[in-house]
This record gives structure tokens, sequence and C-alpha cells, in this order.
């Protein structure tokens, strides 16, 4: 762990500059509204260690791969998110001399991210070298209220008389620090200057998404507004500059409205005038209104999404940074995007879709916001699906069978690692998984008809083609795969994968039936479109699930992670030496392929997502040989065994891990929060809560709780969305309150017993 940070229910603070940690403080203290966002860089020229990142969501460039050795059907991409226009920046100048943290001395350093505002504060003095003590009082936000709207507030002041200049700009020359060929990825477009302010526009190289920037500035004096002195237009940068003599301690503030949009949105040539016309009407409302706006859209966010820790600030800070991010990231208003791994905070895994939202995200959107958001995310796979049966066709599989890619923009598959892209294919068997969740949750049957069962069929045909028979073993076996733990490669009959591949076609074999019955003609359409042969596929997919080998510990209830895992030399983690974790970033890559040492949940991540499948006894077993295994070293991994530890009443190891899960990238657990935040982890931390601590799941068709209050904590509470109604699940000391706050009565298994909620 590196903790830096002070522990508040309601903000993350930084006190005392830490530039050691000025990478991971500017993914911690991201910002960003469903849109576009940003890493929490400095508006002033900073020169030390920085990774400077504002993104758009949706904009990328297909990077082309590059390996040492080319093989057939590998990708000829990977789908990077693009470093885009630097909207935010500011230079300042004191009696000529630049302020930059780096060079001066830091007298006073404040950054402070109020979540429940959607704010980005900071206060900070400096002394320059020229004797100057300079302070910067700054706050800016990604408005939630208008998706293509930002402002900032940045405010000087000096101890002495002095003469001030400051530049506020549009920088569109960026660059993206993961480049595999180090070029470049944007090409110059239009500068302008309009009634109130300064524009630019450019494109990306070969996806051709066009972006247009405005801004429109003012800088005040004691509240009096100062004259532009300077317009540049510089080859793909704007700046206008102001200059004025001010007293000792008067403040100089810059306000700065900025308008975002771009060609998924609007016509490409309407970009630069759509912007300008936005940043003009952003003027006209003013900071204040905009703010405003911003903040009551947050208050509407927070009512349905909060979840209430009392007696534990650790706890609720936790849960409540990776909510913020999570609502901030992604806002479900366009089925066209998804939500990348590391969001706006960061350039790693490319900002692509990973099965991650499936299996981690979809219960959170479930939960918390309208079914019609989680909704979209089906679709948005559904929309993909002739990508994914072009995926398996490269591989040699036929008949509209598909392979969803492990990292996506487009539904092509564009990950760089053989063993991930060709092996990991259990990322189907989430997909599946997650339509099924969805209908459980929100009983939209309408969803199979429309979408559902073309997903299905796919994946389904598949399964049916990856598997082959073993006449050794009397079964069928899937060979050469990846499990969810990636410690593992290349490894047959991972227990995880063939367990949900069975799964898979059950039901969808379920499915076919309940839509014959409902909707034949639906049904009927589904079968002229996809060419699909009832009889002879069923029968085929029947076989399969019934014969499938599952490997199991002899004489036990251990389901053994793959062939072959006993092999291993059996060790805990606790047998490792400390200077050896994490061991990703100190072993070989062969070492941790050859140790016992498991990345995240494998075999536990089955009996999660299919709890009502396995006693409590099994769940123990398999526990309590798998988590001791485990380095934790996945950010999805800390969540799932939260969850089941619940189950199995191991509150210490429950709460233990709950803390590694929802203070993963505010403690720094895996020294990894320089790259940017585990966004879709941060669903898992909501699961850890609502599922875990509070025992959700659901039974039949009934919503189920058995909420266990962990010792470290007086009181929690959160609310859940349920078939259209709203629960607030009260945890205390004393028992278990549950209060409908929107919908129609419904009756709720609490503990076993059936609790009417009305």
């Amino acid at each position: 762990m590196i903790k830096y940070l002070e522990e508040d229910e309601w903000n993350v603070i930084e006190k005392d500059f830490h530039p050691n940690h000025q990478r991971s403080s500017e993914s911690i203290f991201s910002i960003g509204n469903g849109r576009f966002g940003q890493r929490a860089n400095f508006e002033e020229t900073y020169s030390g260690d920085s990774l400077q990142g504002s993104y758009i969501a949706g904009v990328y460039y297909p990077d082309k791969t590059k390996v040492g050795w080319w093989k057939n059907g590998y990708p000829e991409y990977f789908a990077k998110v693009l470093n885009s226009v630097n909207w935010i920046g500011v230079n300042v100048w004191v009696n000529g001399e630049e302020v930059d943290l780096a060079k001066a001395e830091v007298i006073y350093f404040e950054r402070k991210l109020n979540m429940k505002h959607g704010l980005l504060q900071r206060n900070c003095t400096v002394k320059l070298e020229n004797g100057m003590q300079v302070t910067l009082v700054t706050e800016r936000f990604c408005s939630m209220a208008n998706d293509d709207l930002a402002a900032l507030k940045y405010t000087v002041s000096t101890d002495q008389d002095a003469e001030v200049r400051i530049e506020s700009y549009l920088d569109a020359d960026v660059s993206n620090e993961d480049t595999n060929w180090d070029e470049k990825f944007w090409v110059e477009g239009e500068t302008n200057s309009f009634d109130s302010g300064l524009s630019l526009s450019c494109a990306t190289k070969k996806t051709d998404y066009h972006v247009g920037v405005a801004m429109v500035s003012e800088l005040s004096v004691a509240h009096q507004l100062l004259d532009v002195s300077e317009e540049e237009f510089a080859q793909m940068k704007v700046t206008e500059r102001f200059q004025t003599q001010v007293k000792a301690n008067q403040q100089v503030e810059l306000t700065k409205f900025i308008c975002l949009v771009n060609s998924m949105n609007v016509p490409k040539a309407d970009v630069l005038n759509e912007a300008e016309k936005g940043a003009g009407q952003a003027h006209t409302l003013g900071y204040d209104s905009l703010k405003s706006a911003h903040e009551s859209a947050w208050e509407s966010i927070w009512e349905t999404s909060d979840i209430v820790i009392e007696g534990d600030v650790a706890a609720q800070q936790g849960i409540r940074f990776n909510i913020f991010h999570l609502n901030q990231t992604y806002s479900g208003k366009d089925d066209r995007l998804n939500i990348g791994p590391k969001g706006f905070t960061g350039e790693k895994y490319g900002g692509s879709t990973y099965w991650d939202t499936e299996a981690y995200c979809i219960p959170f959107y479930l939960g918390t916001h309208d079914s019609a958001i989680a909704r979209q995310l089906l679709v948005y796979r559904f929309k993909q699906l002739d990508k994914a049966i072009e995926n398996a066709e490269k591989l040699g599989f036929k008949n509209g069978a598909a392979l969803y890619p492990m990292v996506t923009m487009t539904g092509e598959e564009c990950h760089n690692e053989w063993e991930i892209t060709f092996e990991e294919i259990h990322r189907n068997g989430a997909i599946t998984f997650a339509i099924y969740n969805y209908v459980r949750f929100t009983n939209d049957k309408s969803y199979l008809a429309e979408y559902g069962l073309d997903v299905l069929m796919g994946i389904s045909r598949f399964w049916a083609q990856r598997v082959n028979w073993s006449e050794a073993k009397g079964a069928y076996v899937m060979l050469g795969v990846t499990g969810p733990n990636e410690y593992e490669n290349n490894v047959n009959n991972n227990w995880y994968t063939n367990y949900i591949a069975r799964w898979c076609l059950k039901y969808t074999l379920k499915v076919i039936i309940e839509l014959k019955e409902n909707d034949p003609d639906a049904y009927a359409e589904k079968v002229a479109k996809y060419q699909f042969n009832e009889k002879e596929e069923t029968l085929l997919w029947a076989d399969i699930l019934e014969k499938m080998y599952l490997p199991q510990m002899e004489g036990s209830e251990v389901f053994l992670q793959q062939d072959g895992f006993l092999d291993k030399e059996q060790l805990n983690v606790a047998d490792l030496a400390k200077e050896d974790r994490p061991i990703n970033q100190k072993w070989s890559w062969d070492r941790i392929l050859r140790s016992i040492f498991i990345k995240q949940a494998d075999v536990l991540q089955g009996m999660y997502f299919f709890a009502h499948h396995f006693t409590d006894e099994q769940v123990e077993a398999n526990f309590d040989f798998y988590e001791p295994k485990t380095v934790h070293e996945s950010s999805l991994s800390p969540c799932i065994h939260v969850i089941l530890a619940s189950r199995i009443n191991r509150q210490e190891k429950a709460y233990e891990l709950y803390l590694r899960t929802s203070r993963l990238d505010l403690d720094d657990y895996n020294h990894e929060a320089y790259q940017g935040l585990h966004i879709t982890a941060m669903a898992g931390t909501w699961m850890a809560v609502v599922e875990g601590f509070g025992g959700m799941k659901v039974e039949g068709h009934q919503l189920a709780l058995s909420p266990s209050l962990p010792k470290q904590w007086d009181a929690f509470n959160f609310r859940v969305n349920f078939r259209g109604s709203a629960v607030r699940v009260n945890v205390t000391k004393d028992g278990t309150n549950l209060s409908l706050e929107t919908g129609q009565a419904l009756t709720v298994l609490l503990h076993g017993k059936q609790v009417e909620v009305y």
C-alpha cells in the first residue's frame, strides 16, 4: 500500500505536494462526464513527471500491432484511447518568471476531489526564484448537466505588487505515451476567432473522427474585466494573452468556458460551429449557473447510487470513490459507448471494452440506475454480433459461431497477446450470463426476442465447435484455453471455462423453448435469419452439456482449476517473501506460469456467478483451497472473494478484502495507480457491499437479502432497484429494516423469510 491521501467521507484530499506521486494523483483526481474526461493535470506548466491526458469517449485510433512474430489470425491493430485537445491550459508569469511547481518552492499545497459535487479543486502557495510568493486557487468540472460543457476558475494572487501575465489556450498538438510506433494520431483542422473566444478543430488519422473545441476566457482584477492583449494562432493551438499590474494579495481571476463536440454526435463539417455556439451559451449562462446545474445532476445521481457506511471513514470514502468514478465514466446515454477499464484516467488497456462490463458493471447499473442503461450495454454487444461472427471465422469456426473479442471498440478483436486473444474465450460466457442476469433482474423477456437469442445462438454455436470428444475421458473436453486466472496460459479443461460453456448451452436451450411457446413468430424469424437447424444443433448442445468434463480433486468437493493443477508445488501466498510481491512486477513470466499462485478468482468466479448451483460446504471447500493461493494482482479479484467469504461467514477475511477492493487505487495496493484507475473493478466494490455484506441475490422471481454487519461498522444502508421498484436496505446492530422508495410493493426474502415491503 501507498498511503498519502487523507481519509474523508465525501472528499479525496492530498495535503502537501508529493511530486513522486504526481502521476498517481493525476489518475485518482480525474474528472469526467460520460462524454469526455481528463486526468488531474495542473492547468499551468508543470515540468515534472506527468502524463497529460484528456480523453473523449468512443474516439479511438487503430494503432498497428507491434509483435516480433506474426501469427495467423492475429489482430491487425490495438484500439488506443486518444489523448486529445488539452483544454485546461493556463500559463502564468509573475514578474517575468513562469509558475511551475516542479521548479518553485512549494510552501502550501492541497488538492481536493469533491465527490459529492464533482469538483476538482486546488489551493497552493509557492515561492518563485525571484522571491515572489504566488497563491493559486483553482476549480474545474466536466458538466454532468450538459455533456458538451466544462468550466474552470483559476485565481492568482501575489504577496507583493507584481506584473502578472496569463495565457489561456487550447492545444491539439498532443500525443499518446503508449503508441506502438511513436506516431501522432491527430491532423490539423481549423483555428478560428469568434465573437467571444477562440476555437480549433482536428481529426484523427485513419478513423477520421472530427473534434471541435471552443473556449471563452475572461480575466478580471478586483471584479473588473480585462481585455485580451493578444491572440495567437499556431499549428493546432490557439492562445489568448492577458497582462496586468496587481497589488499585493489582489486576486486575478481567470474563468474559462469550454465546449467540446465530436463527429460521433454532430456532422463533421459542423464540429467547430457547434463548439463555438456551445461555449458562447455557456459564457452567457455564467460559471455559477453552470456549476449549480452540474451539482444538481450529481445530487440526483447520489440519491439512487450512494452507499452509506457509518463508523468507518476509510470504508465510506472507498465506496463513494468507486461509485463516483463509475458514474462519471458511463452514463448510458449512448449505446455506441461502453466502459473502458481505465475510463478517462489513463491510456493503459486502450480504454476499450472487456468482459469486465458484463461480469462486474452490469450488476452495478442494474442496481442503481434505470434498467434501460444496463439494456444499452447489452444492445452494444448485439450490434457487434456480426463482428463476433467474423472474429470466429478468422479462427476457423463456421455456421454463425460467434466469438466476442477480448478487447474492442467496434466489435473487432484488437487485443495484442496471443494467450489472451485466442485462449481467454470464457468472455463469451460472461456475455451470456449478463443477458441472463438482466432478464432475471428486470423480467424484461422482450429483450430475448428482440436481441438476446441472436447472441445466445452465436455463442452456443461457438462452444459446440470449440469442444472435442475425448475417447480417453469419455467426455467432451476443451483444450488450449486461458481461464480468468491469467497466470495460467494454454491449459486444458479449465473448470470455469468448461462449466460456463456447459451452462451457456443449457440456458440457450431454455430460451429457445420459452420463445417457441410465447412468441413463435419471433422464433421462426430467428431460425430463418440464422439458418438454425433446430433438431440437429440442439441435440448436439444437449449431448455436450450432459457429457462435459469438469475436473475435480478426487475424494473432495474441490473443483480443479484445470488438468494438472495438482502437479504444481502446493504453496500458499503466505510462503512468498515480501520482496517477491507483487509477483507480476518481480518475477519472470515463465516463473509465474509454473507457480501455483493465482491472479484472480477462477473456480471461485464460477461459484459466484452460479451461487445457487453449489452448497455452502462446496463454496467453503473451494474458498479454503484457492483463496490462500491467490495473490489478488487483478483488480477484479478481491470483490468476488468478499462475496463468497460473506456467504460462508468469514467476516474478517471479507472485511480485509473489502478494504482492498474499495481502496485499491486510493491506497495503490498494486502500485499501478500512475497508469490510471481500475474503473470496471470499481463496480465490483459495489457488489462487495450489496451482494457481499448485503447478501443480495435473486431467488426464483424474488429479491433476496441476507445482510451481515462487519464489526468495524455501526451501520450501512443502500438502495437497490428490482423490477421497477426501489428498496432501501438499512442494516444496523439491531437488525435490518427495508423500506420502499419508489414503485410498487413487493415481497422480499429476508434471511429466508417472506417480508412485504411497501
